[in-house]
């Protein structure tokens, strides 16, 4: 085994970046240069949209339809009709919101957070403006310790776990009552505006949304690869890294994240605040391929990598716990523990906790039979840091299982969208007084059960063919060097994916559509 000095690794931000950066730029350019965007997909290269990214209002446009929905949700949770189906905030929320989020970050990247009610309502009364430039924000400002901050996207897992056991407890994505989705958003809300209160810039949104992990995990699908450097040279000789500092035209980086040194779009949150703070216009808003930030990252992010198998973790206990043999294990967990209401805690944590093992396990067994001992690499450090030869492997391997991990999460949300979503316009119209409750709207299924099914299988299969593109691209840089069976390695790396995705697919089948 080799053995490396351990490095450090600091987020960039006031505090950490110095006057001036001597960095060498060969050196800089030999590190990126693979996973830099190409020039040509620069979409701040045309005026209008230049235009559009430059003005300070622009970010506030995206956010304020969003702002006036949920404030309604709140609203109508509380007020309107008693009859989920055809609430206006239960409708939207559940039936079409959640599905809509997962394209949009299968697609996009973080669509979601460049125009998030949540984050942008708390922002707004952070920096005491709707979309001005002030230099004295509202709040204590601290920065999140260190000690918390290594973690990195694993915080926000474990908020959306919670999140999800409070959710599944009281039924409220059933849909439960429409005040039980009030009370959930109007708690995001204030959570979130409780942080940005007491932390600097968004640290709500980069550690701690439930959501966060999964945009900045899954959202590495999409085709957009956020807001990137133009020319390296120029950000590196920059004294002033506005960008990240800010400047009269643009706040710092809200999601602490350098363009100068960003290799993916797992935490660009879209907010052009970087491209407005540039003094010498050297930012760009870039197009990718799809899954380029799943395939080309260099530096592999252990908070990621975990995440993603937690993820992994939940989603199957949502499948599971559709099934006869999960209500059998659930009520004797219940019985033997007085438990009395499901879910109960133990089964809940326990299946999303040994599957993320079980699929970390599985990837050790794949590193004891393949990787090379003489190319295992031992390094110190935190949990960002630390080398070890099984994260030589669980690192990619857990990069490529993300379209699997996608597009389950997409498919769990069909039976929901396939039929229920025309209930949301008898559910508008029931806003303005007319009682809705007897269209035929309210009972029209888009799809049978049947072919609702067909529909998650086949998701499932592209989620598949994703994670074996990305495992064979990632294999040929990262993995076939670390082995001398090569093809035997390959092999049983895209039979992985294939398998860990099979069991996904076979899961919808055995549901029938469970909603």
């Amino acid at each position: 085994m080799t053995k490396v000095e351990p490095t450090k690794i600091k987020l960039l931000t006031d505090d950490t970046i110095p006057k001036r950066l001597h960095i060498p730029v060969v050196a800089s350019e030999d590190r990126f240069k693979e996973t830099d965007p190409p020039k040509r997909g620069n979409l701040a290269n045309h005026p209008m949209i230049a235009r559009v990214l430059s003005k300070r209002v622009t970010q506030f446009l995206l956010i304020i339809p969003n702002q006036i929905i949920f404030w309604l949700v709140i609203f109508l949770g509380f007020l309107g009709v008693v009859d989920p189906g055809i609430n206006f905030a239960t409708a939207i929320t559940w039936y079409l919101w959640f599905c809509l989020v997962f394209v949009m970050m299968a697609v996009i990247g973080r669509a979601w957070c460049s125009m998030c009610p949540f984050g942008g309502f708390a922002e707004w009364i952070q920096r005491r403006t709707f979309f001005k430039r002030l230099q004295k924000p509202l709040g204590l400002g601290r920065k999140l310790p260190e000690s918390w901050a290594q973690w990195g996207f694993t915080l926000s897992v474990g908020t959306f776990v919670l999140l999800t056991f409070f959710e599944e407890y009281f039924n409220i994505a059933g849909p439960g009552t429409p005040r039980d989705t009030s009370i959930m958003v109007l708690g995001i809300v204030v959570s979130a505006v409780t942080f940005y209160l007491v932390f600097e810039r968004r640290t709500f949104c980069r550690y701690f949304c439930p959501l966060s992990a999964l945009i900045g995990s899954v959202g590495s699908m999409g085709s957009v690869a956020g807001f990137r450097t133009n020319d390296r040279a120029v950000c590196l000789a920059c004294t002033t890294k506005d960008c990240m500092r800010g400047g009269s035209s643009g706040y710092g980086c809200p999601w602490y994240t350098w363009p100068g040194s960003a290799e993916s779009n797992a935490a660009c949150g879209l907010c052009t605040e970087c491209y407005k703070a540039c003094p010498s216009n050297n930012v760009g808003f870039y197009l990718q391929s799809p899954l380029t930030s799943v395939i080309a990252p260099k530096r592999r992010r252990a908070d990621i990598a975990w995440s993603v198998a937690l993820l992994w973790g939940l989603v199957l206990y949502q499948q599971v716990n559709a099934t006869n043999v999960y209500a059998s294990v659930d009520g004797f967990l219940n019985n033997l523990t007085g438990w009395n209401h499901y879910p109960n805690p133990i089964d809940y944590l326990a299946i999303i906790i040994i599957c993320a093992l079980l699929t970390a396990g599985i990837f050790k067994g794949y590193q004891m039979l393949f990787l090379d001992p003489g190319k295992g690499v031992h390094a110190a450090g935190n949990f960002m840091e630390k080398v070890s030869p099984f994260r030589q492997v669980f690192l990619p391997l857990s990069y490529a299982l993300i379209p699997v991990v996608g597009m389950d999460y997409f498919a769990r949300q069909l039976p929901k969208f396939f039929k229920h979503v025309p209930r949301l316009i008898p559910a508008i119209v029931q806003i303005f007084g007319v009682n809705t409750s007897k269209w035929s709207l309210v009972n029209y299924h888009l799809l049978s059960n049947p072919s609702i099914v067909d529909v998650q299988v086949a998701v499932m299969a592209i989620g598949v063919i994703g994670s074996v593109y990305a495992v064979l691209k990632i294999f040929r840089r990262d993995l076939a060097p670390l082995t001398q069976h090569v093809v035997g390695a390959k092999v049983a790396a895209v039979t992985l994916m294939v398998a860990l995705g099979g069991v996904a697919g076979w899961l919808y089948i055995i549901m029938h559509a469970a909603s």
